[in-house]
């Protein structure tokens, strides 16, 4: 239910955001910050630039007190897979580290490989990521050349549906998981299980909880939008 049209910024609330590609998700919350004319923003999970989709900025301490339990939620993406190229990003961003072949795939080939990356899932921390080693994000420790130890975590992966498959080396997909998850490290493991490598060329969060894209602002209109209409689509945060 949206707030009243008429609310001062600073009672604050949920703005939900359909990032643009190229954007940081500190990006869209500093251009928020400037918008609203406050600076206590924060959201409720990252998205890599390359990636679109759902944002949730929580705006004012009635929001951002909640981050936590708003960051425990899970989502659904909607992702493609390029078969057979490798990245360093391991998605579109990155530069090409290996090729490999893509041997002969059904799409039955494709789902029974998925069906055995869903439930408990150990994956593979990207190197380019905000993750922090001794407070250094490890971008910054991949950009400068220094080795990190391979990191990983648990997440749950809750379903892989919406299935598309050129028949060769792309396949795009749907996929529901818990918190914590980067899709482009999942999307690695599944081209690994098909005997081949990979990496994401297209990543687009659908919905986090409850909350849906559909329900989001434009992003890309962000920056040009006058505050008292910015007002209009902040919701209560309740979850």
């Amino acid at each position: 239910m949206n707030l009243n049209a008429s609310l001062s910024p600073c009672d604050g609330g949920l703005l939900l955001i359909d990032k643009p590609q190229g954007f940081t998700s500190n990006d869209i919350v500093a251009i928020a910050r400037r918008v609203l004319h406050t600076k206590c923003i924060g959201h409720s999970g990252t998205l890599d630039p390359m990636a679109t989709g759902l944002l949730i900025l929580l705006v004012q301490r009635r929001a951002t007190r909640l981050q936590n339990q708003f960051l425990k939620l899970d989502k659904r993406y909607r992702a493609t897979l390029q078969l057979g190229t490798e990245t360093d990003t391991w998605d579109a961003d990155g530069n090409i580290l290996q090729t490999r072949p893509v041997p002969p795939l059904t799409l039955a080939d494709i789902q029974a490989a998925a069906r055995r990356l869903t439930g408990p899932v150990e994956q593979p921390i990207p190197p380019f990521s905000a993750k922090k080693i001794n407070g250094q994000k490890m971008y910054d420790l991949a950009r400068q050349g220094t080795p990190v130890q391979d990191r990983f975590n648990t997440v749950e992966i809750l379903g892989w549906d919406d299935w598309q498959y050129n028949g060769s080396d792309q396949i795009s997909f749907t996929l529901h998981a818990t918190c914590g998850t980067y899709v482009r490290s999942l999307a690695r493991m599944l081209a690994q299980a098909l005997g081949t490598t990979g990496h994401l060329t297209a990543l687009r969060r659908l919905s986090i909880g409850r909350f849906s894209v559909e329900q989001a602002f434009d992003g890309r209109k962000l920056k040009n939008t006058p505050r008292e209409e910015i007002v209009k689509f902040l919701q209560e945060p309740v979850l």
